[in-house]
């Protein structure tokens, strides 16, 4: 069988090199080519951005195409590059034709099909890409008979079947990248022929079977992934003598054995060692420490065992470790876990991951000498004995820190507040005791705080309402006594659990104020009082008030928690009726009040019509049908009656008597406040209660007398100053011009919007100062100063992502106004000018003093007051046309310009030439011509993800700021699309 099989690959090859020869004499001329291509293009059905339509045309030479490089000698087609134009379509078979074509790409499009065996006719191909598509089928045998392939690219695609054999006859072959697909079987050996391969890229796929590079001759191998496959047997010692390999990823596979305990020292060049996920075992060798190059070693959730080496701290490249669920140990001379002393070197380290081994040590004194460079440190679950050492908090970069289902005693260091990066602190499941300390609320990034099961005992601080961006707290089965009232200030948090603990006091009113929460558990408590009338929480899904000691009546609120799902108010001292229009909560999963004094009649009907007796047991007065195992309730007149008057008696009589009382005091009130007026003369008349009240004389006092020094921006309407109130409060008060009308107006209007809106991208207002000769507003100071600052200030820069996340600020701050307040809130006036930036680089829209409130039945109004020129919508240049949609179209151009780092106003827009039609021209393959020099250059780490990101930003300004306001996209959808941008530009980047 062998003979057969050899003369029929013979046979296979000269009839290849003869078909070619014959295309080559044959098709002679360039017509020849554009035919090719010509058919090419009636192959695709979809050119979203009419490239194809508008340029390939016969009344011009093929070679002058887009996408088309024609060479100098024999003046055919050798390169066809269709990458990254968003194409539909199949491969033609005519372009086989193309007899000189050495380079041919369709990466990043949506071709689909399998691949024409026309194209093996194409012998002088050099690079192949068709990843980033659609096609399906079988890889073809004919790929390995292009004699000249160096680069085969056909990765995120749907190609099923094996690799074939005949791959391993390209002796020319640098870079086989096949990921990302639905390839199966085994690994052909004959890669191993392939001695120029230098990268080879196999992962996400389904292999089986042993890896089979055990071949010395792959000397030139730099790179080699075959991650997420199902491979198993050893990995072969010759991938580890490979002294030019770079990158060895053979992570969730299913390979087993040892390292060698020589690994480290024929790897010189190694940079990335990715092995997690698999079954080796063994210990981990201490030659390891010699592959100084390494940046990432990662060899999680294996059967490792042993103790971690001492020498790691030789690795002075590394930037991440992962050890998690192995079965690693301490060095057993010492308690303290000595391996994390000399991490200490290791000055790029930004992540350290040991989670899930017994490590059964304590935490050196030394971690707080670790590089500030470190942002993830990752070690429950490890036995860790002791204290949490003072120095951590040098670790001033550091993200989350991971201590949580350990063995730690003692206080959270008083020191904690100096990581002020940190976003998540997890230290639960631990028996550390004492207050918790108030260096917490120094750390204003903190999103989620897991301090629960543990000992701690006292008040929750009062200054954790400045903890604006948390978003889970688990706070339960401790000791804690109460909650302070500037907790409930937490408009943004999603999670907060503080059951099992001796918690006391009432509920607030304000516990409405957590617009967002989705889950609260303050059940096992002492909470006592009325369960206040709860608004406002639309999103909330659990609700737990359990075992605590709250009494009166279930609110009727309740049936605005339109989302609840499990809703616990069981063992309390609650009475009155059980409130009928719960029956309309109709994701209402989980109902329990036993155990309560409620009584009449159980609703038992709509969604309370699912639960059993075990909901309502308890309470003596309730009555209902009998699979209730309560009594049945009374249809008699009598009854009726005596039930009226028990309710006019305890409710309606109650409820008169304190309107009455209200009234009274009402009028008295008003009465001593108009007295006050008049009395005061100069002091402030506009200002909510929630504003302060601020004096004159204190605005002179804070900002030296109004002096230039503290002037930090002037304009026709009025002046900003600098300012520091006698608390220390460093303020910016924006002083009104009243020598013109628009300055009374701009006052008003600011106070008006102002006092309706509250949104963390919003500057603040903190008071208000209004006589007949001055009108201040003191706002929240931004040190950073406006984004045209740091757009067009020589000394300010702002690199890609930080320009992205403050226009996600931006956007959600618009999509509030639009669409969360009352009444929609349109700007009118957004520009650089007007976003201001925090000390944390977080954006604020500002000036209001132009901004237009939308009625209820208003979606437009009409203004006759001038917006900024270059930003505001046509329909507002020329009808005065105000609506949500000119904000959309003013963002459109703010996105432009922010990354553009063009003024719409520049010199060199003049005449029909405008931003939005410059930016329109290069879009998609001119991008790169109008992006800021600055934000993206050719050859630069990551440059295409980033201007694959500047083509999805550009896009989207294109949708905002279209002529139509009836065809812009609204805020919703704004933020939304720029979230998922971002998302997909983190993602490439690191994928890079």
């Amino acid at each position: 069988m062998e003979i057969p099989a050899f003369f029929l690959l013979f046979v296979l090859l000269l009839l290849h090199y003869f078909m070619a020869s014959l295309a080559v004499t044959v098709k002679t001329n360039i017509t020849t080519d554009q035919s090719a291509v010509l058919a090419l293009k009636a192959h695709i059905t979809d050119d979203p951005y009419n490239i194809l339509a508008s340029n390939w045309s016969s009344s011009t030479s093929v070679c002058n195409w887009i996408g088309i490089t024609c060479g100098s000698k024999h003046h055919r087609v050798t390169a066809l590059n269709l990458s990254h134009m968003g194409l539909t379509g199949t491969i033609a078979p005519q372009v086989g034709n193309l007899s000189f074509l050495s380079h041919l790409s369709f990466r990043n499009n949506n071709f689909h099909g399998s691949l024409p065996n026309e194209l093996a006719y194409l012998a002088h191909l050099e690079v192949v890409s068709f990843g980033l598509n659609n096609f399906s089928g079988m890889l073809p045998s004919w790929l390995g008979f292009l004699p000249k392939l160096q680069v085969l690219y056909a990765y995120t695609n749907s190609f099923e079947g094996s690799i074939p054999e005949s791959l391993g006859n390209i002796s020319s072959l640098k870079v086989l990248h096949l990921g990302e697909n639905n390839l199966s079987g085994r690994i052909p050996r004959s890669l191993g022929n392939c001695t120029s391969l230098e990268i080879i890229h196999l992962d996400d796929n389904n292999f089986t079977g042993e890896v089979p590079l055990e071949n010395g001759n792959l000397r030139n191998l730099m790179e080699v992934t075959l991650a997420n496959n199902s491979l198993t047997g050893i990995i072969p010692n010759a991938i580890f003598n490979c002294s030019r390999i770079e990158v060895i990823s053979l992570y969730m596979n299913q390979l087993s054995g040892h390292l060698p305990s020589s690994i480290g020292n024929w790897l010189p060049n190694l940079k990335v060692l990715y092995l997690w996920g698999n079954e080796l075992e063994g210990i981990i060798p201490s030659s390891i420490s010699n592959a100084s190059m390494l940046t990432e070693l990662e060899l999680g959730a294996n059967n490792f065992f042993g103790s971690i080496p001492n020498t790691l701290g030789n690795l002075r490249h590394l930037e991440r470790l992962n050890f998690v669920n192995n079965y690693l140990t301490r060095d057993s001379s010492t308690l303290e876990l000595s391996f994390l002393s000399s991490l200490a070197n290791c000055k790029n380290l930004t992540t350290i991951v040991l989670a899930d081994n017994p490590l059964n040590g304590t935490l050196p004194i030394s971690m707080g000498n670790f590089s500030t460079s470190l942002e993830e440190f990752v070690m429950f679950n490890c036995n860790i004995k002791g204290t949490i050492p003072t120095g951590i908090a040098n670790l001033s970069n550091l993200m989350a820190l991971h201590l949580q289902d350990n063995e730690l005693v003692g206080h959270i260091p008083t020191t904690v507040g100096g990581m002020r990066k940190l976003q998540g602190l997890y230290l639960q499941h631990n028996r550390l005791q004492g207050f918790i300390p108030n260096g917490i609320c120094l750390l204003r990034n903190l999103a989620e705080l897991f301090l629960n099961h543990n000992e701690f005992f006292g008040p929750i601080p009062t200054c954790w309402g400045g903890l604006s961006k948390l978003q889970k707290l688990y706070l339960d089965s401790n000791k804690l006594t109460s909650i302070p009232s500037s907790f409930w200030s937490l408009k943004d948090i999603l999670q907060i659990n503080m059951s099992s603990n001796s918690l006391s006091g009432h509920l607030p009113l304000e516990v409405g104020n957590l617009e967002h929460v989705t889950n609260i558990d303050l059940s096992w408590n002492l909470l006592s009082g009325d369960i206040p009338t709860i608004r406002g929480l639309e999103s909330l899904a659990n609700l737990s008030l359990a075992h605590n000691k709250f009494q009166g009546p279930i609110p009727q609120s309740f049936d605005k928690l339109i989302s609840i799902e499990h809703l616990d108010l069981s063992d309390n001292n609650l009475s009155g009726e059980i409130p009928k229009s719960l029956m309309e909560l109709k994701f209402l999963k989980y109902f329990n009040v036993s155990f309560n004094r409620l009584q009449g009649e159980i609703p038992y009907k709509g969604v309370i019509a699912q639960f059993s007796a075990q909901s309502f047991m308890g309470n003596e007065a309730l009555c209902g049908p009998p699979k209730l195992q309560v009594p049945p309730c009374e249809k008699s007149n009598v009854g009726q009656s005596k039930t009226a008057t028990t309710v006019v008696v305890r409710y309606i009589l109650p409820a008169m008597i304190a309107t009455i009382l209200g009234s009274i005091l009402v009028f008295f009130l008003m009465r001593s406040q108009k007295k006050q007026v008049k009395q005061k003369g100069e002091e402030d008349l506009l200002p909510p209660p929630r504003w302060r009240k601020i004096t004159h004389l204190e605005l002179e006092r804070a900002t030296d007398g109004f002096s230039e020094s503290n002037l930090v921006g002037k304009g026709n309407l009025g002046s900003v100053y600098k300012g520091t109130l006698s608390d220390d409060t460093c303020v910016a008060v924006k002083v009104f011009n009243l020598k013109i009308e628009e300055g009374f107006k701009s006052f008003e209007i600011e106070c008006d919007v102002l006092c309706r809106i509250h949104h963390q991208n919003l500057v603040k207002i903190i008071g208000s100062c209004s006589s007949t000769n001055f009108k201040a507003l003191v706002l929240e100071y931004m040190p950073k100063g406006s984004l045209k600052k740091w757009l067009y200030s020589p000394n300010h820069f702002l690199d890609m992502l930080e320009r992205l996340n403050v226009m996600i600020n931006v956007a959600s701050s618009l999509e509030y106004l639009h669409h969360g307040c009352p009444l929609p809130v349109v700007h009118c006036d957004l520009k650089p000018s007007n976003i201001l930036l925090n000390k944390d680089m977080v954006a604020h829209v500002s000036d209001f003093g132009i901004s237009k409130l939308l009625g209820e039945e208003d979606s437009m109004t009409q203004t006759m007051t001038l917006a900024t020129i270059g930003y505001m919508a046509p329909e507002y240049g020329s009808q005065g046309t105000i609506s949500t949609r000119g904000d959309v179209y003013s963002y459109g151009i703010l996105l432009m310009e922010t990354f553009t780092r063009k003024n719409p106003t520049d010199e060199m827009f003049a005449g029909e030439m405008n931003l939005k039609r410059w930016v329109k021209q290069s879009l998609p393959h001119l991008v790169i011509t109008i992006i800021d020099a600055n934000l993206l250059k050719r050859g630069e780490e990551h440059f295409n993800a980033k201007l694959d990101c500047m083509l999805s930003i550009m896009r989207l300004a294109m949708d905002c700021s279209t002529e139509a306001p009836e065809k812009r996209i609204n805020m919703r959808d704004v933020i939304t699309t720029l979230k998922n941008i971002k998302s997909k530009f983190l993602k490439d980047v690191e994928e890079d």
